[in-house]
């Protein structure tokens, strides 16, 4: 079992748990749609600026729209030749019902061993955790291996058009002599027996692939027949993707998972019941099941103005998630499925893949086995995406790394986006002590 630690806790894990809950005190909603979306990003962003040079940073700060900041900084390292880590993160965090929510979603509380809210786990624990290390490297006069860059942007929640897209595209300078990033949704534990944990780290991500299925029709009396009916036709496209199954396949990331897996449980994955076996490693297969296969969900319908009146036009919004090395071929066999009357319109965003190896993921793997010696890191993907992706376009070779170590019975992955999201007090102080680790040395 791993020893208590003996050393006093760092200025750093002794903020880390007010910081998260100030951050998921500021409202930055995102909605998706310009005209509802206040002013809570450049808030939170100007929030993370204050803090960051009270304590001696030189910052920047962009708005690419009036209400949606975004606000970095550098710190130099000791060997300025190396290429620069970049630690990212977003602030911005999707809408919450609070009469569903055991306390107010936007509280910030900070009760029962957990800080509650929306933003909790995505992604103000790792904005508040990366925000405390880079303020206790400051003040203590720590000095890096290398340059580390921190940013912190708007709009993630929406593909990022807003915030890191539009800093790749205006201000790539920001982001000068990066080579290589860490971000959200990975580095977290699940327990794999009653002592062990593994750490699964995003070493890939499927792509996000948002598609519009557009249908014309002849309008009419809703009392005549038509057989022109716009909304029949894409009624008839969506049922026919909603309930297509695309093949499983098998890519490195996914078998490098298994493979690990295998290795510290003895558990198979024998391919005739791939999916059954996966299912048994817990509540986290929901996002590894969704890693087997291409997904493409509707999610919207719009048609019509009235009940008696047969409108000319009719769409639909599907989310599509594809694997690596479907590009290709994914948008053809979408097509195909939808069938002839529909057009497709396609907001895209390809899938990444990076190799799990090489000097960051080993000081990944020793900052993690430092603070848990019962722990293990592996590589696994990731059924959604991050911002890494539009980094990966400058040539930064992009990981999911947001360290925590959870109770065995805590269902982290139902809690992205979900109800009563929150993040353990306990996690958040183990997660600085390993970036703190990983950032003095990589």
């Amino acid at each position: 079992m791993t020893e208590a630690r003996e050393v006093s806790p760092s200025p750093a894990e002794d903020e880390v748990v007010q910081l998260c809950s100030e951050l998921i005190q500021i409202d930055s909603v995102n909605t998706g749609e310009l005209d509802t979306i206040g002013d809570g990003e450049t808030r939170a962003a100007r929030y993370i600026q204050q803090k960051l040079e009270e304590v001696g940073y030189e910052t920047w700060f962009h708005e690419s729209v009036p209400g949606r900041g975004s606000v970095g900084c550098r710190l130099a390292g000791a060997d300025p030749s190396r290429g620069a880590l970049l630690i990212h993160g977003h602030v911005d965090v999707v809408p919450a019902n609070p009469a569903e929510w055991t306390v107010d979603p936007f509280s910030g509380a900070v009760q029962d061993g957990y800080v509650w809210g929306r933003g909790a786990v995505d992604m103000k624990d790792m904005v508040a955790m990366t925000l405390a290390v880079a303020r206790y490297f400051k003040t203590a006069g720590i000095v890096p291996a290398r340059d580390l860059i921190f940013a912190f942007m708007a709009d993630e929640e929406a593909g990022g058009y807003y915030g890191a897209r539009w800093l790749v595209e205006h201000h790539p300078e920001h982001f000068e002599g990066a080579t290589e990033a860490i971000s959200e949704v990975g580095g977290f534990s699940i327990t794999v027996d009653d002592t062990r944990r593994a750490y699964l780290v995003a070493a890939a991500e499927k792509g996000v692939a948002w598609a519009t299925l557009k249908a014309t029709g002849t309008a009419g009396h809703g009392s005549m027949i038509n057989h022109d009916n716009a909304v029949t036709r894409i009624a008839g496209a969506v049922a026919r993707l909603g309930a297509h199954e695309f093949p499983l396949t098998r890519t490195k990331t996914v078998d490098a998972f298994l493979a690990a897996v295998t290795e510290l449980t003895g558990m198979e994955f024998p391919a005739e019941d791939l999916e059954g076996s996966i299912a048994k490693i817990g509540p986290v297969s929901r996002i590894l099941l969704s890693t087997l296969r291409n997904t493409a969900n509707p999610t919207m319908l719009t048609a019509g103005y009235k009940a008696n009146v047969i409108p000319s036009e009719a769409s639909a919004a599907v989310d599509c998630r594809i694997l690596p090395g479907s590009e290709d071929t994914f948008r053809e066999q979408v097509a195909e499925i939808v069938g002839e009357g529909v057009t497709i319109d396609w907001v895209w965003q390809p899938p990444l893949e990076v190799p799990f190896e090489g000097d960051l993921v080993d000081d990944m793997k020793a900052a993690l086995a430092a603070e848990d010696e019962d722990g293990t890191a592996i590589p696994y993907m990731l059924s959604g995406g991050t911002d890494n992706k539009v980094f990966a376009e400058l040539g930064i070779r992009g990981y999911g790394f947001s360290p925590l170590r959870l109770p065995a019975d805590l269902d982290f992955s139902g809690l992205f986006h979900g109800v009563d999201e929150r993040v353990p007090v306990d996690a958040l102080t183990f997660g600085v002590r390993v970036l703190e680790r990983l950032l003095r040395t990589c």
